[in-house]
């Protein structure tokens, strides 16, 4: 009988005796793999700087606010107690940073213009870029020093819209917490530039405490708290416990639900890469067969004094399997050093496309697209990638080793 370890030391040295058909062979399933594990890891890098990009712009990876607010976003649907919700977030250990803030419209006026905008109101103290990536898109002027100070913050297009420059008075209109119209006086502290149309041309800022004095709130009321995690992808976890600690009339909004336009952007381009890979999988597993069955057919005379000196049909079948993992492996291996400098290049480097995007910047739902293309496969990712190799290489030497196993030792002695 024979046994594992010598059938699996004779699969190797099967797979060696067409060098040339194998090497071709390898060359393949590495460059497959190759190609799987870069574009993973663009859409990991790409789609992972758009959501940390969308929760520094808007309410964090993790939203808390007033229940009715997603439906009715007004400033009259607040929380009571926003740092009391920030001390409830902080204790989970998920969590990175918290801040609170203020966000809704406003109408905005000068000598000659009128025009509506979204604003945040936040605590300069507080947050820094990590949080707010607004912050170091400061292109004129100085950032806010303290969370009472009398300012306001433009986006670039929506200045030029005002027509009003640095140290210029804009009057705003919004309306208080029992719905009543209110109107303020502040000077432009500071001009920004993001790169994105929509929130360089509809965006403006203001220090959170000011705020709460024009809109008569308590000094702890606010409209969000914004949670920030470590990573991303568990939103949806942390906004579930989240929900069990705080008030009913508080709900915790993972960032997929705060922004449905991205989130369906990143499903459907996700959803395009994992059938492109899916196919660039199919025509490596071609391959793969290809090489085994005609390995198969060349052999049959083999296989038949194998069968013919006590080898078993099974042994057979084993035997060409162990072939199939073997390339898979090797394949691997292949892959992993096909693999290795252009991942380096691109996750230390990464590839400069503002050229191609244009002075004006790209914009998906509000967010700026990154202009250069980094790589981050994430480990889960990256096993996935190699199992789904594996299976593939394995799937294609199925059918040649089961026809291998089913070879008559009389009728396979007689070929030449």
């Amino acid at each position: 009988m024979v046994r594992g370890p010598s059938l699996a030391a004779l699969a190797w040295r099967n797979i060696w005796r067409n060098r040339r058909r194998t090497l071709l062979t390898l060359v393949s399933i590495g460059f497959g793999s190759m190609l799987a594990v870069l574009f993973t890891g663009m859409q990991n890098s790409q789609f992972g700087q758009m959501v940390d990009l969308a929760a520094r712009l808007g309410g964090g990876h993790v939203t808390l606010q007033h229940f009715e607010y997603l439906d009715t976003p007004t400033l009259t649907r607040t929380v009571q107690d926003a740092a009391a919700l920030r001390e409830v977030a902080l204790h989970d250990p998920d969590v990175e940073r918290v801040v609170e803030r203020i966000s809704g419209f406003v109408m905005l006026s000068t000598a000659g213009q009128n025009y509506g905008a979204a604003f945040i109101a936040f605590d300069p103290a507080a947050e820094d870029a990590t949080t707010l990536s607004l912050i170091e898109a400061v292109s004129e002027g100085e950032m806010f020093r303290s969370a009472g100070e009398k300012g306001i913050i433009l986006g670039k297009r929506l200045a030029e819209n005002l027509e009003v420059k640095l140290g210029r008075k804009v009057v705003y209109t919004l309306t208080d917490k029992h719905g009543e119209i209110v109107r303020d006086v502040a000077r432009v502290s500071a001009i920004i530039r993001t790169g994105a149309p929509s929130v360089d041309a509809g965006l403006c800022m203001f220090p959170i405490d000011s705020l709460r004095e024009t809109l008569r709130y308590a000094p702890k009321e606010g409209i969000q708290v914004a949670v920030f995690l470590r990573d991303q992808r568990r939103a949806d976890a942390l906004a579930a416990r989240l929900a069990s600690r705080v008030e009913k009339t508080v709900s915790a909004l993972a960032w997929h639900e705060i922004q449905p336009d991205l989130a369906g952007f990143i499903a459907m381009k996700v959803a395009g890469m994992v059938f492109f890979e899916v196919l660039i999988m199919v025509l490596v597993a071609a391959g793969i067969f290809n090489t085994l069955f005609m390995s198969v057919m060349e052999r049959l005379r083999e296989f038949g004094i194998m069968m013919a000196i006590g080898y078993s049909p099974a042994s057979l079948f084993r035997l060409v399997m162990l072939e199939s993992l073997w390339l898979g492996l090797v394949g691997l291996v292949v892959g992993a050093a096909l693999t290795a400098w252009p991942y380096y290049y691109l996750a230390t480097t990464g590839l400069d496309l503002s050229s191609f995007v244009g002075e004006g910047g790209a914009e998906i739902a509000g967010v700026a697209a990154p202009t250069t293309m980094n790589v981050y496969i994430f480990p889960e990712n990256l096993v996935a990638i190699g199992i789904a190799v594996l299976l593939a290489t394995l799937a294609s030497g199925l059918y040649p080793a089961w026809q291998a196993g089913r070879v008559v030792p009389v009728e396979s002695i007689r070929l030449v």
